[in-house]
């Protein structure tokens, strides 16, 4: 993490508006990195910061998944759009958990190395929908390797040395059960870059279409599990660094707007002293500390759930650890969907207060938020939109996961100093009960119109309980804690106060909006 550190704060930090201004470079169907771009790769890979999670054997740290999100916070925090190139050695974990020993022996080491990856899923009529993915995969006996044709748009990375690709291997399907995974080499050929996007943010990083030419491809794993195993764990995996650059992001955001509010002065004094200011920078701090409890507990249950994975590896799992195994795999995919949105939205929300605590200047080019800015709009979009999070944890909601869950951090014991914030707590478990005995009876369209509602009072509740339990280690956690619980009291009875009021007379109303603006079109 020292290291690391260093190499942020000295060297992709200080590259980050230069790599923002020039991007990437697109000639001859394939992408050059911007000159900072290269510099920071260069520089992490020297210090051998890639493969940080890969076992020894092919040269990789051995890290467990915390301190990897760790890293990637700190990368993000540096450069969210470089951490979106550094990220990517995620797609080593699904090689190393789901490929043939012959595709980890060939692959697995050259990450170590810094060689490039992408994970080439979405295609122009298959974005958030990936069962629609209709790039061809054709299995020829000659030469015992699969041949790729078609198009990806919006890949992340799109010239990377090792792809990750999702194609269509069984004629005739159309669905998910047609879909297979495989990795691609860039130095067996048969891909280019048609271009690269034009985005808001995150500019370092270059998003590109891709054409598949005949391009020879090895499979991982087994056929026809492409997206509902595979891609589902990267998919898991990538919204965990999402998780992590949204961080990353929310602690740039804090640390610019403390700074500037420190040295801006108005009206004879530091704007830092006038309450609508120092309020601004408590409630990013609250959500900043939130999140990043919410990111360090996610990944330690997917810890968790992999290290008996692996272990069933080499020797069965007794019955207890079976059980204790899937009951981490559902604990990490309970919390990863909320994860996402949470840290993605409180992103978002943080870069536009400290912007607005800049002032005109926040609006300038001058200061680094105005990057942080763009860069975070991203967040909730990419790896699934927050919309699609909600969607992921509905079940989790109707089911009463979210609530026995709850309940159990009710069961951690707090110090009497705390005990009143633990009773805000309880009350507003009680209060979120409540809340979802309000669905009960009702509708699936009335379900899904209400839902984000109450995963964000869930999301809400258990990111008090995490910045609480962190107060029983460390007391600068308490004002943090003490203003997000306030906060969150009150955006939950917002939400329960509308779901009490609400009628079926109500969403008729947003249904018959719907129809007339289908009509407009």
């Amino acid at each position: 993490m020292e290291i690391l550190g260093e190499i942020c704060g000295e060297t992709i930090a200080p590259n980050a508006e230069e790599v923002d201004a020039a991007g990437p470079a697109h000639k001859d169907g394939r992408v050059t990195y911007a000159p900072g771009t290269q510099v920071n790769q260069d520089t992490l890979t020297q210090a051998g910061l890639y493969g940080m999670s890969l076992p020894r054997e092919f040269g990789g740290l051995n890290f467990s998944m915390v301190p990897y999100v760790m890293a990637a916070e700190i990368v993000a925090r540096a450069d969210a759009g470089f951490a979106n190139i550094w990220g990517l050695q995620d797609c080593a974990e699904t090689i190393h958990e789901f490929g043939s020993e012959e595709l980890k022996n060939e692959f697995l080491p050259r990450i170590n190395q810094g060689e490039t990856c992408s994970m080439d899923l979405t295609e122009p009529d298959a974005g958030s929908d990936l069962q629609a993915v209709m790039l061809r995969a054709t299995y020829k006996e000659t030469t015992g390797m699969w041949y790729l044709n078609g198009v990806k748009r919006f890949i992340t990375n799109g010239d990377a040395q090792i792809k990750l690709v999702l194609a269509r291997s069984e004629e005739n399907t159309t669905d998910g059960r047609g879909l297979s995974y495989f990795v691609h080499d860039q130095a067996w050929g048969g891909v280019t870059v048609r271009r690269i996007e034009n985005k808001l943010g995150i500019k370092g990083s270059p998003t590109c279409e891709l054409v598949f030419s005949n391009a020879p491809a090895k499979i991982v794993g087994e056929r026809r599990m492409g997206l509902i195993k595979y891609v589902m764990s990267l998919m898991n995996g990538a919204r965990l660094g999402v998780g992590a650059q949204s961080v990353g992001i929310s602690e740039a955001a804090y640390r610019e707007g403390l700074k500037y509010a420190h040295e801006r002065a108005q009206f004879g004094k530091p704007i830092i002293q006038f309450p609508a200011v120092y309020e601004m920078l408590s409630v990013i701090k609250a959500k900043l500390q939130a999140s990043r409890a919410l990111l360090y507990e996610t990944t330690r249950y997917v810890d968790l759930y992999k290290a008996y994975g692996f272990l069933a590896e080499s020797r069965k799992l007794t019955p207890e650890e079976r059980t204790e195994a899937k009951q981490y795999q559902k604990l990490a995919d309970m919390l990863t969907p909320i994860l996402k949105m949470m840290a993605s939205e409180y992103a978002n929300q943080n870069t536009y207060d400290s912007l607005q605590i800049h002032g005109g200047s926040g609006f300038m080019k001058d200061y680094p938020i105005e990057r942080l800015y763009r860069d975070a709009r991203i967040t909730t979009i990419y790896e699934g939109t927050t919309q699609l999070q909600v969607v992921a944890a509905q079940r989790y909601v109707t089911n009463g996961a979210y609530l026995a869950h709850i309940r159990e951090y009710e069961k951690v014991h707090i110090k009497a100093e705390y005990e009143l914030l633990k009773k805000e707590l309880v009350e507003m478990t009680l209060q979120y009960e409540a809340a979802t005995r309000l669905l009960e009876g009702k509708d699936n369209e009335y379900i899904d119109f209400h839902v984000r509602r109450l995963v964000e009072m869930a999301s809400h509740i258990i990111m008090s309980y995490l910045l609480l339990i962190d107060c029983q280690r460390d007391s600068n956690f308490e004002n943090s804690t003490r203003i997000y619980i306030g906060k969150a009291k009150a955006w939950n009875t917002e939400r329960y106060e509308y779901l009490k009021s609400f009628s079926t007379f109500e969403l008729g109303t947003f249904m018959a909006v719907k129809e007339e603006v289908v009509s407009e079109e």
